[in-house]
């Protein structure tokens, strides 16, 4: 299991282990992790986990997000990655002598090829997008958000942002990840997508 490490000039002030799906990170109250500082946005950061992948997204904050030394805006999060906040500094650790069990359904019984996502109306109609990353964010951040995991033998769609949920087939996602299958249409944020195999 993951946790990150909340430090100002060395010294650790907040240890917290990232149990939930979103861990919002902010000055604001109502955030997981608060950090009462003006450098820090009132919702500043936010982090995605997903199994044992986390995913670190920067909430458009004043002062920015830095991972490592460098601005992101989006970051899939690695074990010892150092986030840097203002002067606040959050180490990310992955618990590696615990051994993590997978209790998955087994989804998918073969290795597959990669898949592409297609827009199939409004502005974006036609563009293909070619899933290889471990994560690909979909939708309108603010409104609807959905994030396509690549597995070893297929992709999963989580719905992460958004009041209404995502509609696969015209039926909405449940808590959790869903295995998408081949020619499975996407409704986010008022935009139609199909999920394909890519032809080999």
């Amino acid at each position: 299991m993951a946790k990150i490490i909340l430090t100002k000039g060395g010294t650790v002030i907040q240890e917290m282990t990232l149990t939930k799906e979103r861990t919002t990170i902010g000055r604001r109250a109502h955030n997981d992790l608060v950090i009462d500082n003006l450098a820090i946005s009132g919702e500043h950061a936010v982090i995605i986990t997903i199994y044992n992948d986390s995913f670190l997204e920067d909430l458009n904050s004043t002062n920015g997000t830095q991972v490592n030394g460098h601005p992101v805006t989006k970051h899939f999060l690695q074990h010892n990655d150092v986030i840097q906040m203002a002067r606040y500094k959050l180490l990310y650790q992955v618990d590696t002598d615990e051994e993590i069990k997978d209790n998955r359904p087994k989804m998918f019984p073969v290795p597959r090829p990669d898949a592409t996502i297609t827009v199939l109306d409004g502005p974006s109609a036609g563009k293909e997008m070619l899933l290889t990353k471990v994560l690909t964010t979909i939708g309108r951040p603010g409104i609807q958000v959905a994030i396509v995991t690549r597995r070893p033998h297929g992709y999963e769609l989580t719905h992460v942002e958004g009041q209404t949920y995502t509609r696969v087939n015209d039926t909405p996602l449940s808590a959790g990840a869903r295995a998408l299958k081949d020619d499975d249409v996407i409704d986010i944020a008022g935009t139609l997508m199909r999920f394909s195999w890519k032809s080999a």
